[in-house]
């Protein structure tokens, strides 16, 4: 188990970057040697992230540390396989990856690294010993970790219904035309209706457990007029009552510190600047509806991310993940 180690960011003017500094810059057992970004190399990082002004003199900068002790790619997807053919890290170095690049099995081998899909709450065990982890996607974690306990007592035998909604920073922090202000605010919309690539990994993950599974999984994704968060409303037809649901999910969640079963209502500002993933169970009629609320740059990125690097290092799992949620 190290003490402390080296750490270094790829693409360090995004979003996921810059929830990485904010928790990183405080972690007990950290030291930040590199943020890599060619379009800000010599700019202070608190130029690009304003609300580290005062928390950090960190310089961005064009060259790599290669003999970082872990490494966290926080580029566009696609990239992060043409990032490593051209940037060599020491064979010791961990590589977390916040694409999507390697996160389903026919792309979890590269070169010499095979990455493990990050999503403790499934692969925990497989975490702790990785050297390289495909962090899961925002929607994608929020959707499995309301699935898993079912499909972990092999109880999916309909087809699963999802509707869910994201805030703008999913879209990341290029402007287009569904992101900018005047389109987004007091505004909501569908998009990549039963098409999102997030699907794949929720098939992936399910499969892991009920192999069996054979049903359709339909999802509506919803573009939100707030900034962060992920809630989504997942039901599927069961014989399980309320009470036997609530008791398997807890049971599976047990040792899991960041996800929480709640018999009372949820809200997205429960969790929004937190590492956590509230889940509440309802039962109506035939239908048991699962309601999953996590903050997407956080559990369903960064924070998520880090919650890898303490399980990889030996480190207690929410080392430096206590964080405050915004409460109103």
């Amino acid at each position: 188990m190290k003490q402390n180690i080296k750490t270094s960011i790829v693409g360090g003017a995004g979003y996921t970057a810059g929830e990485l500094l904010r928790i990183l810059i405080n972690h007990p057992h950290v030291e930040i040697t590199s943020i890599f970004s060619t379009s800000n190399a010599g700019n202070p990082v608190s130029k690009v992230h304003d609300d580290l002004l005062g928390e950090t003199d960190l310089i961005f900068s064009d060259e790599i540390d290669a003999e970082s002790d872990v490494v966290f790619l926080c580029l566009g997807h696609g990239k992060s396989t043409e990032f490593l053919a051209k940037n060599k890290y020491s064979e010791t170095t961990k590589i977390i990856d916040l694409s999507n690049d390697f996160r389903l099995a026919p792309n979890q081998n590269f070169e010499n690294r095979n990455f493990v899909y990050g999503l403790p709450e499934l692969n925990k065990e497989q975490i702790i010993s990785a050297q390289n982890i495909a962090n899961p996607g925002c929607f994608a974690t929020a959707i499995q970790l309301a699935i898993l306990p079912l499909a972990e007592k092999n109880l999916i035998k309909n087809d699963i219904h999802i509707n869910a909604v994201t805030g703008s920073t999913g879209a990341g922090q290029s402007l287009s035309e569904t992101t900018h202000f005047s389109w987004r605010n007091n505004n909501v919309s569908f998009y990549k209706e039963f098409s999102h690539q997030h699907e794949a990994e929720i098939y992936q993950s399910i499969h892991q457990l009920e192999n069996s599974f054979d049903h359709k999984i339909y999802f509506l994704p919803m573009r939100g007029d707030f900034t962060r968060g992920i809630l989504a409303g997942i039901y599927v037809k069961s014989d399980l009552t309320e009470k036997e649901a609530n008791e398997i999910y807890k049971n599976y969640y047990k040792n899991h510190p960041f996800t929480i079963v709640s018999e009372t209502e949820i809200a997205l500002k429960q969790v929004v600047n937190t590492n956590k993933c509230l889940l509440q169970i309802q039962k109506h009629d035939d239908v048991l509806l699962i309601t999953s609320i996590i903050d997407n740059l956080t559990k369903g990125a960064s924070g998520q991310a880090i919650q890898n690097m303490n399980l990889m290092f030996g480190w207690e799992e929410n080392l430096g993940l206590n964080l405050k949620p915004v409460g109103f």
